[in-house]
């Protein structure tokens, strides 16, 4: 039976995951703690955080689990690291839940883990992502779900997480055509829902209240921060949420931002007088159309709209651009393709950079 295994370099990742540490507003001895692990004072930030976090700062308690973890102002002491990290969870500090998540998968409490992790992985951390897509590969813990394995995976793998990257691979030697369709779609499903909570949890944050009435989570309020160690201090402000690709402790390739050039305005020039000669109507410019047999898929709708609406993002990319747009009926669903590519390479290629532009996509041939 196949299996994927969690890959070695991930429990790299995980210890050396970057620190964060939080500072309320209303609380002075938080923010001073932060300004003294700045410093390098870190036996006093720990002094100045045992008060509030004894009174219930989910920040401070935060910070206090950061420190037991590194060793820096007290012992290292995972164990203390943890029991910070739950205080500060149970209070509501979403960076606390994420890293309690991975600390006990890291520890081999699978079943305790899989909770903090599966809401981790809606959030969108491609970490958690990575460990659930197996996790599902597997039925490791939970249910075998191989089109939910492979839509984490793909979220996990176009977040920019190198193990994510290799798992998908070998996923797609292992899993069926049409499951891997499956996937894409709720991939698509998956990163929509990770959006609207990341959304939910920075109004929640601005308002002061918790994001979920059911699950008391809420983000802390940061106004000094640092990264890790080893790094100068953070000069964001506002909740520390990822809002875009995630290192996981490494450093991944991110994408990179392209700015438009500036449009160089061109002064009116005075009309001519009207000349009556006949003037041949230019010919619209278009693509010529691409000839071949493999294809990218690029989702599986539903609803006719949706499917319209990606390609209406999609159709003048230039790995789009000139490919025919084809639509096949799946059950309730209608994948969408793009037709036309020569060669695997090529639609290889296509889909590579659709996943750099944040699109998902699968390759294929009739």
């Amino acid at each position: 039976m196949a299996r994927l295994t969690y890959a070695a370099g991930l429990k790299a990742a995980l210890v050396a995951s970057g620190l964060v540490l939080a500072a309320t507003p209303a609380l002075a001895d938080v923010k001073a703690g932060v300004d003294a692990w700045s410093r390098g004072d870190h036996a006093l930030a720990v002094k100045e955080w045992m008060g509030p976090a004894a009174n219930g700062d989910p920040d401070a308690q935060f910070n206090l689990g950061q420190a037991h973890k590194l060793g820096r102002g007290v012992p290292q002491d995972i164990k203390r690291a943890e029991a910070w990290y739950r205080k500060a969870a149970e209070n509501g500090h979403i960076k606390a839940a994420d890293t309690l998540g991975l600390l006990l998968f890291q520890d081999g409490r699978k079943a305790d883990a899989v909770p903090f992790l599966q809401a981790s992985a809606e959030r969108g951390d491609p970490r958690a992502q990575y460990i659930m897509g197996i996790a599902h590969f597997n039925g490791d813990v939970v249910g075998k779900d191989w089109v939910r394995a492979y839509a984490l995976m793909s979220r996990a793998s176009a977040s920019g997480l190198e193990q994510a990257t290799r798992g998908l691979g070998t996923m797609d030697g292992m899993i069926p055509l049409e499951q891997r369709q499956l996937g894409v779609s709720l991939a698509g499903e998956l990163e929509q829902r990770a959006k609207a909570a990341q959304s939910q949890q920075f109004a929640a944050a601005d308002l002061g209240v918790n994001a979920t009435p059911t699950a008391p989570i809420r983000s802390a309020q940061t106004n000094a921060a640092i990264q890790s160690t080893d790094l100068p201090p953070s000069t964001t402000n506002g909740p520390r949420l990822a809002s875009g690709p995630v290192t996981a402790g490494a450093d991944f390739a991110n994408p990179v931002v392209m700015t438009p050039p500036k449009r160089i305005p061109v002064p009116a020039a005075t009309p001519p007088k009207p000349v009556a000669i006949a003037v041949a109507k230019p010919a619209s410019v278009t693509p010529p159309a691409a000839k071949g047999n493999w294809r990218v898929q690029l989702g599986a709708f539903g609803v006719k709209s949706n499917a319209d609406g990606l390609w209406a993002k999609v159709r003048n990319r230039p790995e789009i651009a000139g490919h025919n747009r084809i639509d096949l009926p799946s059950g309730s669903v209608t994948r969408v393709l793009a037709g036309g590519y020569t060669s695997q390479a090529d639609a290889n290629k296509a889909c590579l950079a659709l996943k750099s532009g944040g699109f998902t996509c699968l390759v294929v041939q009739p």
